[in-house]
């Protein structure tokens, strides 16, 4: 151990301030670490940054909580109750679906309502739904409540839990799995969406993702006043109460290993900060091939991450208008003509379609101060491919700007183009530049069976001894509970302060 860490209080350092950075540092400051934490952009979040512009709030990534214990652990970690720093509100209507030919299909809470919703669509399909629903929460009390906060050190891990990856068809997607219960198209649309809220391909993700289903379910659809970014700011306060440090626009360059122990992290400055252990938060791929460049590597090299899957990317509108569109509600869904030959489209053949689904948020249906008065907050989200499509974002960003905004103006949004009065892009190469996410994808690697669980970069590196890993890149996946879930696993694969 270097002469300058205090052998009184092990230090760890974060890399990162995303969900998964913040909630690790709580929980290593709650076990009696010093804890600093890095970030390279002058604000905490990670892709859960806030941007304000013209008086609106824009919340730049997470826009749905389904799993608010998540959250207050971490609060009652530090001895505080988290309905004292956030309000946190349940949604009655999750979302609507609005499919291409006009019909539409709403998600609520109210489980009779949602009965009710499922036979308006299709009457037969009423007990499919029902199964479905219960073959969910077996996936869930397997895939979430035993397993999400757990680590896969070794195959074994894996091992254990082939018999219920096997009873439960863990080898089909989640498409196939909710079209063996389901048989309308737009009730087999409802059940198997999910995965792309976490960089998953529907037709190929690993059926345990059905489990979201039920997880809505179980905790419902939050959303916090004063947009996701009060959770962050939240989160920080935590940390800062432990008496622990965030420190803003420090660029880790370089995790510093000595002897196969990581020993630190160098800065893009220069300076050098040392430390018993390191925690990841940064994109998976970026921390092995780039952190640790110069390190020897034997599982996750260069030549691996290369040949992995990849998450599809995101373009993502913000826009405010100087208008309220109130029959709009909070998250809406709007398809295009095609599904599948879309999604084959992002994630195989990397090709930008001159057609798109979109997923539309307007928070201002709920909060009304993330706008000005008499005007509503929107981001619209497309799924794309990441940046191996070869699209150059600085020519395209703006014509498929116009063809999302005529595609809204002609749907859901009638008169766009004369009441936007604030408008910002992100783009695939953001992710790449801003967020240091590899190939610029969204979500790190793409949730399949085989990256999945023990076949993800392991919470305790692999590669390096005292370097840990939380985020989406990592086990349990993407996602806020996914990344929440992450930090968990640390309390199990990091040393008690004592013990460093």
């Amino acid at each position: 151990m270097p002469a300058n860490i205090s052998r009184a209080k092990p230090h760890a350092v974060v890399i990162g301030s995303g969900f998964g950075g913040l909630a690790a540092a709580v929980r290593l400051g709650a076990r009696g670490y010093r804890v600093t934490v890095m970030e390279r952009l002058d604000q905490p979040g990670g892709r859960a940054n806030v941007f304000r512009q013209d008086g609106f709030t824009f919340d730049a990534g997470p826009t749905i909580i389904t799993a608010p214990f998540l959250f207050e652990e971490l609060w009652k970690l530090c001895g505080r109750k988290f309905a004292d720093d956030v309000d946190l509100r349940a949604l009655e209507h999750f979302y609507r679906i609005i499919f291409d030919d006009g019909g539409h299909f709403d998600c609520v809470a109210d489980d009779e309502a949602m009965r009710r919703e499922v036979g308006r669509i299709s009457p037969g399909d009423v007990d499919g739904y029902e199964r479905f629903m219960r073959h969910s929460e077996a996936i869930f009390r397997i895939g979430f409540e035993q397993l999400a906060h757990v680590p896969f050190d070794s195959f074994g891990d894996m091992a254990r839990i082939a018999a219920d990856l096997v009873r439960l068809r863990g080898d089909r997607s989640v498409y196939a799995t909710a079209a063996k219960f389901v048989k309308h198209p737009y009730l087999r649309f409802a059940l198997s969406f999910h995965p792309l809220f976490v960089g998953g391909n529907p037709f190929r993700t690993t059926s345990i993702y059905c489990l979201i289903s039920f997880l809505e379910r179980r905790w419902g659809v939050h959303f916090a006043m004063g947009g996701t970014g009060a959770l962050v700011r939240g989160l920080i306060s935590l940390v800062e109460g432990q008496g622990n440090t965030v420190r803003y626009g420090c660029e880790v360059s370089q995790i510093s290993v000595e002897a196969g122990c990581a020993r630190g992290v160098r800065l893009a400055s220069g300076e050098i900060i040392p430390a018993d252990i390191v925690v990841a938060n940064s994109d998976g791929g970026w921390t092995y091939k780039k952190l640790l460049a110069e390190s020897p590597r034997r599982r996750w090299t260069d030549r691996r991450f290369d040949g992995s899957r990849h998450s599809m990317s995101l373009f993502i509108w913000y826009f405010g208008t100087d208008r309220k569109y109130a029959d709009l509600p909070h998250h809406t869904i709007l398809l295009g003509p095609r599904y599948r030959s879309l999604i084959g489209d992002i994630f195989d053949r990397k090709i930008l379609a001159n057609d798109f689904s979109l997923y539309l948020h307007r928070p201002t249906a709920t909060d009304s101060s993330l706008a000005p008065q008499g005007c509503d907050a929107f981001y619209v989200l497309s799924p794309v491919p990441h940046l191996d499509s070869g699209v150059d974002w600085s020519r395209q960003a703006e014509p498929y700007r116009k063809a999302i905004a005529k595609r809204l103006s002609e749907t859901v949004l009638p008169g766009l183009h004369d009441h936007i009065v604030t408008s910002r892009l992100f783009t695939p190469q953001d992710f790449h530049d801003r967020l240091l996410s590899l190939k610029g994808a969204a979500f790190g690697l793409e949730p399949v069976l085989t990256q999945s669980a023990w076949f993800r970069p392991h919470n305790r590196s692999e590669d390096v001894d005292r370097l840990y890993l939380v985020g989406a890149g990592t086990h349990p996946g993407a996602g806020v509970p996914g990344v929440l879930s992450s930090a968990r696993v640390l309390d199990r694969v990091v040393p008690g302060a004592s013990f460093v």
